[in-house]
């Protein structure tokens, strides 16, 4: 349906699943269940290319929901998060907020939607929000962090946290009320549609980190709009369904790291942090030589051309 004749709404979740449709299923159901009667909200959800059978059964299941304001939309290329939020995106209704939210996630407060927009309605300074992160059995998980910096790579957060507690708040405790932080995990992000359409979204180079701190800091410097943790609101994320951790995985960390660290605070820091993670490289991989391979890309520069969006494949969907 053409974008400008949809009927403007609340809020437009994206969602993107990848070979877990279990979770995102039950991520979906999540959130139809604690908003009912409250504010007007549709739920896209990006597949991003999965095996055909994990995709039918997504659609299947969705389906079965008989929910007008579920939409299932498949990409037949891994885009990544950033590129795979922008599909969904791109298929949304006009709206005041977007919630981007990981498909292995479950919602625990009634109308959590509805708060972060009263939070968001009542402080227009504030361009995105995230309710408190807690794990499968509830308890406490860290959501904040500190962005992305030579000081926050060499020195560590702790050394941070501590010399500079105002500034680098610490990420391990409980916050009672709404706090401003850096920026929020990106399993929940509460996004103030208007000003991510006009900072053109997530960055797209990007294609498994750091997409929530670089939006936090394009909100902050272009748009002097701050995050915000509401921990009044709660849910829960497992954690990493999607992605399985090896070498490659590692390799693209650094890659946006430093592709993060050059886009925002230029070549002289991109240099400093190049060459420092060279060193430690170097002397960590005589000890363990698999990270040989980090190595080796770290050394020639850690280019965007290795990244894994470079080595997707467009894949032949199943008719169905």
């Amino acid at each position: 349906m053409p974008y400008y004749t949809k009927k403007m709404i609340d809020v437009s979740c994206i969602i993107i699943n990848y070979n877990t449709s279990k979770y995102t299923f039950e991520a979906v159901a999540s959130i139809l269940k604690t908003h009912v009667n409250t504010i007007s909200f549709e739920i896209i959800v990006v597949d991003n290319a999965s095996h055909n059978e994990d995709y039918l059964q997504l659609k299947t299941s969705i389906e079965a929901l008989k929910a007008d304001n579920v939409c299932l939309v498949r990409s037949n290329i891994n885009t990544g998060f950033g590129t795979g939020n922008m599909t969904g995106v791109k298929h949304a209704s006009p709206c005041k907020y977007f919630a981007f939210i990981n498909n292995d996630t479950l919602q625990v407060s009634t109308n959590a939607l509805g708060q972060l927009m009263q939070f968001m309605d009542n402080n227009k300074s504030v361009g995105i929000c995230s309710p408190q992160m807690l794990d499968e059995n509830k308890n406490f998980r860290v959501t904040i962090d500190h962005f992305s910096s030579i000081q926050r790579e060499i020195l560590k957060r702790k050394v941070l946290e501590t010399i500079w507690p105002k500034t680098y708040l610490n990420r391990k405790i409980e916050y009672k009320k709404p706090t401003k932080v850096h920026y929020v995990q990106g399993s929940f992000m509460f996004v103030d549609a208007i000003v991510f359409n006009e900072l053109g979204g997530f960055d797209t180079n990007l294609f498994l980190y750091y997409e929530e701190s670089d939006l936090s800091l394009r909100f902050l410097r272009k748009k002097q709009k701050s995050t915000y943790l509401i921990p009044s609101v709660n849910y829960i994320h497992y954690n990493g369904i999607s992605t399985t951790r090896n070498i490659d995985i590692k390799i693209e960390q650094k890659i946006s790291l430093l592709y993060y660290i050059k886009k925002h605070f230029g070549w002289f820091h991109h240099q400093i942090l190049l060459k420092w993670f060279i060193i430690r490289y170097f002397f960590t991989s005589i000890i363990k030589p698999k990270y040989w391979k980090v190595f080796y890309v770290l050394l020639i520069g850690a280019p965007l051309s290795k990244s894994l969006k470079q080595k997707q494949s467009i894949k032949t969907l199943d008719a169905n």
